[in-house]
């Protein structure tokens, strides 16, 4: 039996942190990326214990594409857009991760590049209270927030999923699903 938690999702929690009661439910169509496929996760914030440092994937997908700050959920804008865990890197270094194929190809090697990971950026007083009080965040060599650029990139990430045979024990084709989606910010860039 699942119970309400005291804590409050956007306040006390992260609102795109996974709680205990939300299970992973397999793969299907997902409108946080226009229906393609994708993992899928029950959706429960607030029931049961939070799972801290473990992104909700519909959560974190909706957050990055509709740039909604991950610890109240609501609209980031431009000006007020900040992060705690990002860093910066070139289009060189993101292309020798193999992720280059997200990446204009005449952006030059040595264009900076805000790597973000999976993690959309926050409003200044959400990524203050976060410092706060996080214990993770509290911990990190590098606690300066940096101001997230005017532009970016949103890349994919997925894993090949394979269904389980259906009722005539034939196996099923693997598909890719999209897992969280990483963004990349990129200053300066008038393609």
């Amino acid at each position: 039996m699942s119970t309400a938690s005291r804590l409050q999702v956007g306040v006390d929690v992260p609102w795109v942190t996974s709680w205990s009661e939300e299970p992973m439910l397999g793969v299907g169509p997902c409108p946080s990326v226009d229906g393609a496929m994708a993992l899928a996760q029950a959706d429960k914030p607030g029931e049961g214990r939070p799972l801290y440092s473990r992104n909700h994937l519909f959560r974190q997908r909706k957050s990055v594409r509709e740039m909604l700050c991950p610890m109240c959920g609501k609209p980031t804008a431009k000006g007020d857009r900040w992060s705690q865990t990002g860093r910066w890197t070139t289009a060189r270094e993101v292309r020798d991760r193999n992720m280059g194929v997200w990446l204009p190809q005449d952006l030059k090697d040595e264009h900076p590049l805000f790597d973000a990971g999976a993690i959309a950026p926050l409003h200044r007083a959400c990524a203050q209270r976060a410092l706060t009080h996080c214990p993770h965040l509290k911990g990190m060599a590098d606690r300066e927030l940096k101001a997230f650029p005017d532009a970016w990139i949103i890349a994919t990430l997925a894993v090949e999923a394979r269904p389980a045979a259906n009722f005539t024990n034939v196996p099923q084709k693997p598909v890719v699903a999209i897992t969280f989606l990483q963004l990349i910010g990129v200053p300066d860039y008038a393609g």
